[in-house]
């Protein structure tokens, strides 16, 4: 046995050193040279995938900050349903002009008019750079926004480097931007598709570009050159609410009940400000929580007025092709074009569910009956099932009567009857008190009387 066990690992000696037809080499020197090609090429195949899906995510999500603290959205939740909603996320696009803004922007244009004229007359020949600056001149006393030039928001924004890409909608990529005073901005630059930009430019110029609420992101200035159209905002710095309650945040979320509230109450008074403190009204038309930016202190500061329409005193309604996110638009918008502050109202009722849920309104990762978050909670509050809609990730529970408080605040707001959701104002007073605020009628003078005399007595 001895023998032949020597006799074979000499035959294996002999084949492994053996010479090969492949250029004379030896076996062993081909079977190491065959592993290390192999192995290089998995690397590359690896590294490959690897960039690829990088990619991918960030132009998915876009949501880079400078922190590097801010979580991002779980693929679960926002790839999966991206794909499978991006047919029916968004709406047909409004191509409907805007009459009430036409004033305020022919005073923009009217300037812009005069100021080029002015250079055409005088015969001299200017760089853009040198004509936009002329135009920030001549827009400089416009009353409440400066006028910046395209060279000085392309310096800002490292000429629109990807590195500072903190935001991605269907209008526009908005960018951490640092001007030459060394303040820190949010750029908007309005993606110009079919006159999408220009429309989108006029009416948030025109919705806020004079107000200013603590709720509410604050528009600094504007860019208008040739055909680009750019917004600076005010730089909200904590990235926004969809992030963090969707985001991978470890299995206790830093937004416990108080600090929910506390944004839920915030965005409610940004938008009561636009119902009901402004003339004319402004309905925002997308409420939605990446559109809910939070500061380092959570407060919320309700953004993103491309799709805001004006509603005068005389109108109880505007009449509109259906736009919004699939999943917060009202039921009665979707299916009449008829608009107005009651519509806000409900995409705020769906918001305030995700906040208490986690859940995002439309998730087709989760079971069927789970899918459509209005419809589950309606079930499981129908069944006296509450306290399990909690999202898992809150660590210190509400109150029963805190938490019965806002779920019935929620189905309020989404109630199918558009004329029975309350105002924003009346909502902010709900989720504030520490009773249950909805008697929906007022105390008769007679019991007023009745217990006077029964105290007298």
């Amino acid at each position: 046995m001895a023998v032949s066990g020597n006799t074979s690992s000499t035959a294996a000696g002999v084949s492994l050193t053996s010479k090969t037809p492949i250029l004379g080499q030896k076996l062993y020197v081909i079977i190491a040279v065959t592993v290390v090609v192999v192995t290089i090429v998995l690397v590359l195949i690896f590294l490959c995938i690897r960039r690829n899906l990088n990619t991918k995510r960030r132009r998915r999500m876009r949501v880079k900050h400078s922190s590097g603290l801010l979580p991002l959205v779980s693929p679960a939740i926002n790839v999966e349903s991206i794909e499978k909603t991006s047919k029916i996320s968004m709406f047909e696009k409004d191509d409907d002009e805007k009459e009430e803004i036409k004033p305020i922007i022919k005073v923009v244009e009217g300037k812009l008019g005069n100021t080029n004229s002015g250079s055409n007359e005088s015969g001299t020949s200017r760089s853009d750079g040198a004509s936009s600056s002329v135009s920030a001149e001549g827009l400089s006393n416009l009353g409440w926004g400066k006028w910046y030039s395209l060279n000085e928001l392309e310096i800002a924004t490292n000429n629109f480097a990807e590195e500072n890409v903190i935001g991605e909608g269907g209008y526009g990529i908005v960018y951490r931007s640092v001007l030459r005073d060394d303040s820190v901005v949010a750029v908007k630059n309005l993606l110009n598709n079919k006159g999408q930009a220009e429309k989108e430019f006029k009416v948030e110029v025109e919705a806020i570009g004079k107000v200013r609420h603590k709720n509410l992101v604050g528009l600094i200035g504007f860019c208008a050159d040739g055909a680009k159209r750019l917004l600076v905002y005010e730089y909200v710095d904590n990235g926004n609410l969809e992030q963090w309650l969707h985001g991978d945040v470890g299995p206790i979320s830093p937004l416990t009940w108080d600090i929910r509230m506390k944004i839920a109450v915030g965005t409610a008074k940004g938008l009561a400000y636009l119902h009901e403190g402004l003339e004319p009204k402004v309905v925002h038309r997308d409420v939605k929580s990446s559109n809910i930016l939070l500061d380092r202190k959570w407060n919320a500061k309700v953004s993103d007025f491309g799709l805001a329409k004006l509603l005068g005193p005389e109108k109880s309604y505007v009449t509109t092709r259906v736009m919004g996110t699939f999943g917060y638009v009202s039921p009665d918008y979707a299916s009449t074009g008829m608009l107005n502050e009651c519509s806000d109202v409900y995409s705020f009722g769906v918001l305030l569910m995700e906040i208490v849920t986690g859940r995002s309104p439309v998730d087709y990762s989760r079971a069927p009956g789970e899918m459509n978050l209005v419809d589950w909670f309606k079930g499981m509050v129908a069944s006296r099932r509450g306290e399990e809609l909690l999202d898992p990730k809150i660590s210190v529970q509400p109150s029963p009567r805190a938490l019965k408080r806002v779920l019935l605040v929620c189905l309020r707001c989404i109630d199918m009857d558009a004329n029975k959701r309350p105002k924003m104002g009346q909502i902010i007073h709900m989720l504030e008190a520490d009773e249950f605020p909805f008697r929906t009628e007022p105390r008769l003078p007679r019991d007023t009387a009745a217990s006077k005399a029964a105290s007298a007595n």
